[in-house]
């Protein structure tokens, strides 16, 4: 298992939990569409200038991301259509109609649905212990959910915030098709389509323009809890796969609650401690995993940072940069072995 994207899933989601409880603040100042639009703002605003900041101070052109190329863009597109427009506008639908507490609990299932998809729909690999993993994820976010208080009584309210879900995790199976991109760019893009598009939204159904300071710091949360946070979301997919990022991501909640506990001296209950072995089993599982078996490459070609590894076995031209990492354009020839590996880009094979 490649620990450096675990570290990325997992601080994805530690930014995404901790900055939960600044987005519960704002939203007695803001309504929550136009809330959603001023996040995807600040995400996307931020990242572009850390990314032209980024690239102005590197010193290594050799190994810079890949940009973005034509192929990529309908599976970015629907990605941004699915997470950034479709999957807001349904939470909001669907709160309107149901209770906070119940609305949590379903919240959830985006992990579900993210790894259903990648598993049945994508053909993402998986086993019983990979299934288990994501079962107790899941199920301790649930737990940290659940109030005790939630009604079923409004369907329609609990089939749209699903139907939000189900939305997400189609976002995060297609964002894995685009994953070997700048993240950076991608969340640029993300977050300039996806904000406007929300605010527009939002302004059109009647809500008010907050105060600047308040659409200030919404913009600052946005860009460190969807922004930041999506960029090593995206680096994680890329070495992970969908289904296995997605579960170290649901513990987001858990995180943002602990740091509720830390920061704002909320108290240690049992549901808490009940959640948090939940998540650690599952986290386990997923990092004890060893998956091992003869497979086949496939010839393909594509561009991203890398180094002359048992993968990255071609020739250069002479206009390939020099040193590694480096990044330039390749071919994989066809290449038949055995090692242990996660459902990576370059480990997309059939079982």
């Amino acid at each position: 298992m490649n620990r450096s994207a675990v570290g990325f899933a997992l601080l994805s989601a530690a930014l995404f939990g901790v900055s939960t409880p600044a987005a519960k603040a704002l939203l007695g100042s803001v309504d929550p569409a136009l809330l959603a639009g001023l996040f995807y703002c600040g995400a996307g605003i931020g990242t572009g200038i850390l990314r032209r900041a980024l690239r102005s101070l590197s010193t290594d052109s050799a190994a810079q991301e890949t940009p973005l190329a034509r192929g990529d863009v309908p599976w970015l597109a629907g990605a941004i259509l699915c997470g950034g427009v479709i999957g807001p506008l349904l939470l909001m639908v669907g709160l309107a109609r149901t209770e906070a507490s119940t609305a949590s609990l379903l919240l959830t299932l985006e992990g579900v649905a993210t790894a259903l998809l990648a598993w049945f729909v994508f053909h993402e690999n998986f086993d019983r212990r990979i299934a288990l993993g994501m079962l107790l994820l899941v199920a301790g976010a649930g737990v940290l959910a659940w109030s005790g208080t939630a009604t079923f009584a409004n369907v329609a309210g609990m089939a749209t915030i699903v139907g939000a879900c189900v939305a997400w995790g189609l976002d995060n199976n297609l964002t894995r098709k685009v994953s070997l991109a700048d993240p950076l760019q991608i969340v640029e893009i993300k977050g300039l389509v996806a904000g406007p598009v929300n605010l527009l939204l939002a302004l059109a159904a009647g809500s008010a323009w907050p105060r600047a300071e308040v659409a200030l710091a919404a913009a600052i949360v946005g860009f460190i809890g969807y922004g930041a946070s999506l960029a090593l979301y995206v680096l994680a997919l890329r070495h992970l796969g969908t289904a296995r990022t997605g579960a170290y991501f649901a513990t987001a909640p858990f995180l943002g609650a602990v740091a509720a506990l830390a920061f704002l001296h909320e108290p240690l209950t049992l549901q808490l401690v009940a959640a948090g072995f939940m998540m650690a089993a599952g986290v386990y599982l997923h990092l004890t995993e060893r998956h091992e078996h003869d497979h086949v490459h496939e010839p393909m070609t594509h561009s991203h940072p890398h180094v002359h590894d048992e993968h990255h076995q071609h020739e250069h031209g002479p206009d390939d940069p020099p040193g590694e990492p480096h990044t330039h354009v390749h071919r994989h020839a066809p290449l038949r072995h055995s090692h242990p590996h996660a459902p990576d880009m370059h480990h997309t094979h059939q079982h």
